[in-house]
């Protein structure tokens, strides 16, 4: 038997017993949060897998199952902020492209159309639109760069989908 040792000295057998004790639990408390299966079963082997990377960091000041909880509880949430990024951003390509949008993004000359739109708008709307949509960069952030308000960004991206929205049209 071939038994590989962590960082603590921990070995991987123990390891598979914590898994196998503890594995019912941290699913069943995901899938209270998360009402779906599916999600629930990769949060919970996203939970052990980041527990295993990081057991040397359990000092036992609470319970193993505590512990493996609030890893899932925190895996849970960074995906749900990951995934309203993504819907915000399928929201404003929808907004931006309407109803056409699948033949838009299938048709090379459209897409081509877009890229010359966006290129040929003024700023900070281009600016502004692209920090937002392809940078992925929060309203606070990109108002940092710019030196102005969350509020600004937030209408400057909404004015910028409008003129782009216009000029495709």
């Amino acid at each position: 038997m071939i038994v590989l040792y962590m960082k603590g000295g921990e070995n991987v057998t123990e390891f598979e017993e914590i898994y196998s004790e503890y594995f019912k639990d941290v699913y069943r408390y995901v899938l209270c949060l998360s009402k779906n299966e599916s999600i629930a079963e990769d949060i919970t082997q996203e939970t052990f897998f980041k527990a295993l990377k990081n057991i040397d960091s359990f000092k036992g000041n609470c319970k193993m199952s505590v512990w493996l909880c609030q890893i899932a509880k925190n895996s849970y949430f960074s995906y749900l902020k990951k995934e309203q990024n993504n819907f915000e951003r399928v929201e404003d390509i929808a907004d931006v492209f309407d109803s056409d949008f699948k033949q838009i993004l299938v048709d090379d000359e459209s897409v081509f159309e877009i890229h010359k739109v966006l290129h040929n708008l003024e700023e900070p709307y281009k600016e502004v639109f692209t920090l937002r949509f392809f940078g992925e960069l929060s309203f606070l952030k990109i108002a940092e760069l710019f030196g102005k308000t969350e509020s600004w960004a937030r209408v400057t991206y909404h004015r910028a989908r409008i003129k782009l929205k216009e000029r495709l049209i």
